[in-house]
């Protein structure tokens, strides 16, 4: 399907891919497209809802500038996706809880670290150089440093959405499926960058349309050690999502010891920033909540718990800046999930999955989310399906 909406009160347009946008978003998008250094229009995804600042399934090309809560606290977040050579029949379902328990056992979730650094110690040794000269430049970075071991957080889960499952194709082969970030230390950072561009933009008696927009010019020292850190976290990221892998690779083997990975790992941010190319001009561009979707590129978009996710194809649809939508987007808070539903209809909305089925979950029930078949369908020109996975086991932070 097309555009289905398109907003012209900013400096430049708004052009959304959903009928289904609610009145904040809707401010939140306006607000970002009068900012004067948008490039061309704001593109909002299918999955958007109201963020902070900025709206979560929006992206924003920028020339000269970058709005540093746009990217997020979560520098890097992402999906991973690989195929194992199970299929279905070869995990039986009275054995998933076992397996789950296998996996929390070797990967920390929630606020939980490494308790051995061994473990990962090869995964971190590239990123000490690199943050030594970071704290050089920001050495305000290093008082909160000192509660956050960042190495005992590389091959943790987190907790919120994050995820790690188990799911089937449409041929029953089985997937490993898993969500997270760069974890406390991408958060460190990132509040580091989004308190100082409130306080330049204060020091300067600018007034934007919401304090959380404000921004770090190009040129200037605290621009280039942002984009020092987004890399920084963003490799983070990626590199955290690889060592989980091999952990739930691991813990398949317990059970079936000839588990191994095939074909390709698709590894891909939804809140970063990156130096493209659009409609024939440099720009930085922040995907927060949305993937990059250029032609044949390969991509994650997945559902809620007891929704499916979807293997993807970029369409490569300059219009949306090559991108396309992360999720199925949050129709609900979390205090209005916890409210509005009881226990049992989580245990209802997740029938058949081996999960937690508590109250603490419960602002992840599906019907907070909005569907991810309508998302999917309202994106038709920015990705074509290749998988759609069912889970049939789903561990959250």
């Amino acid at each position: 399907m097309p555009i289905l909406k398109t907003l012209n009160n900013g400096t430049v347009p708004v052009k959304i891919w959903t009928d289904e946008v609610d009145l904040q978003s809707i401010e939140q998008l306006e607000n970002v497209a009068r900012l004067p250094f948008v490039f061309h229009h704001v593109a909002a995804m299918p999955d958007v809802h109201a963020g902070k600042g900025a709206t979560i399934g929006s992206v924003i090309a920028t020339k000269g500038a970058v709005i540093p809560a746009a990217v997020g606290v979560d520098l890097g977040c992402g999906m991973l996706a690989s195929r194992t050579n199970l299929v279905l029949k070869d995990l039986k379902h009275k054995k998933l809880e076992s397996l789950m328990q296998a996996i929390t056992e070797k990967i920390p979730v929630g606020f939980a670290q490494r308790t051995q650094q061994k473990v990962v110690e090869a995964a971190c040794a590239e990123f000490e150089a690199p943050l030594k000269v970071i704290l050089e430049r920001e050495p305000d970075i290093l008082e909160p440093l000192k509660t956050s071991d960042w190495r005992r957080q590389m091959g943790t889960l987190g907790g919120g959405n994050h995820f790690i499952e188990l799911c089937y194709d449409e041929s029953e082969r089985l997937w490993i499926l898993l969500h997270t970030g760069s974890r406390g230390i991408g958060n460190i950072m990132a509040t580091h960058f989004i308190n100082k561009a409130k306080r330049l933009l204060e020091e300067r008696g600018e007034v934007l349309p919401d304090p959380n927009l404000a921004y770090l010019s190009e040129g200037t020292n605290d621009f280039e050690s942002y984009m020092m850190v987004a890399a920084w976290a963003q490799r983070y990221a990626f590199v955290n999502r690889q060592v989980i892998l091999q952990d739930v690779l691991e813990a398949l083997r317990l059970f079936k010891p000839k588990t191994e990975l095939t074909g390709e790992t698709i590894n891909c941010h939804h809140n970063y920033v990156a130096s493209e190319t659009h409609f024939g001009q440099s720009v930085w561009v922040t995907r927060k909540g949305a993937i990059r979707a250029g032609a044949g590129e390969k991509g994650i978009i997945p559902g809620s718990m007891g929704a499916p996710s979807y293997l993807v194809e970029g369409l490569g649809n300059e219009e949306s800046f090559l991108s396309s939508a992360h999720g199925a987007g949050r129709r609900m808070s979390r205090a209005q999930a916890k409210s509005r539903f009881s226990v049992n209809d989580l245990k209802a909305q997740t029938e058949g999955i081996a999960c937690r089925k508590d109250r603490g979950v419960l602002d992840e029930i599906p019907s907070a989310y909005k569907s991810i078949k309508k998302v999917m369908q309202n994106q038709s020109d920015l990705t074509r399906p290749l998988h759609e996975l069912k889970q049939i086991l789903c561990i959250k932070g």
